[in-house]
């Protein structure tokens, strides 16, 4: 009997709380709608008058205007990237096996590869990565001509990796290591580099600011010295063209079948002097990270 009490209690209770949240629930509806009643009793209209030649904002006759690039546009030549300084970067990597020269079977010696980009810088001007801004300027504008990208296949070479790649007596000096030279070759015309040299020589013609110069219009041949090419390269005042047909310059840059051009800068125009590389330039002109 008991616990039949108990639970009759429990069930009014139930009942009674329930009845108190419905009759809050209600009260709480009539209390927002006799509100709502009163702001509309309250609520007064007015009509916005304006005159027919009155206007708060004067509107400018749209002017037609051209768009701007989006910087990925501004990065390219027609569908492809802009040659920049970072195509320059050294190609040295410390997965390379080392290699040794046994040109001299008494003293045999070992070159081992750097550490590539991630190691070292490009070489520093003022502070600054810097490559001569002449090369940029050719690649691209030889990018621009053709429509076909220019593909870069040996740009800075540190000392390291320039002894690594070429351990030649004739590259000891090579303006690869400040910056200065640049090996590439057109893909999609790997085999027509005289038109590409004609396009640099074009160069010249079209966009050079020492348009009226001489000394940069004409192009020589250079027949004599110590060469490592067949065909006698080209050069103005500024810059000398070397081809290396198939068979010729194959260095652990260069391992392609394809005949490349080199460039190389041999005046600078900003520092009006000639392009040399010594040894100061080469070893203390970048940073070791």
């Amino acid at each position: 009997m008991e616990k039949t009490g108990n639970k009759r209690v429990a069930a009014n209770m139930w009942r009674a709380l329930l009845l108190g949240t419905v009759l809050l629930a209600g009260c709480s509806g009539l209390e927002k709608s006799e509100q709502e009643k009163i702001r509309r009793n309250n609520a007064q209209g007015e009509l916005i008058y304006r005159h027919h030649n009155e206007v708060l904002y004067p509107l400018e006759t749209p002017r037609h205007r051209i768009r701007e690039k989006y910087p990925w546009e501004e990065s390219s030549i027609g569908k492809f990237p802009k040659v920049t300084k970072e195509h320059f970067r050294c190609r040295g990597s410390s997965l390379n096996p080392p290699h040794a020269d046994h040109k001299d079977h008494s003293r045999p010696m070992n070159f081992f590869d750097c550490g590539g980009f991630q190691k070292h810088s490009l070489p520093l001007r003022n502070d600054k990565e810097f490559v001569y801004s002449v090369l940029l300027d050719l690649l691209n504008y030889v990018q621009a001509k053709t429509g076909h990208r220019v593909i870069v296949t040996c740009g800075h070479r540190c000392p390291v990796h320039n002894s690594y790649a070429d351990n030649s007596t004739y590259n000891q000096a090579s303006k690869h290591m400040i910056g200065a030279e640049v090996d590439f070759y057109v893909q999609g015309m790997e085999q027509q580099p005289e038109a590409i040299v004609k396009i640099i020589m074009d160069y010249y013609q079209e966009t050079n600011p020492y348009k009226r110069d001489k000394q940069y219009l004409e192009f020589q041949r250079l027949a004599q010295g110590n060469l490592n090419v067949s065909t006698p390269p080209w050069y103005n005042k500024e810059v000398l063209i070397k081809l290396y047909k198939k068979d010729e310059g194959r260095d652990f840059d260069n391992r392609h079948p394809f005949p490349y051009l080199s460039v190389q800068v041999r005046y600078d125009r900003e520092l009006q002097e000639k392009v040399v590389c010594d040894w100061q330039k080469a070893f203390k002109s970048y940073k070791r990270y």
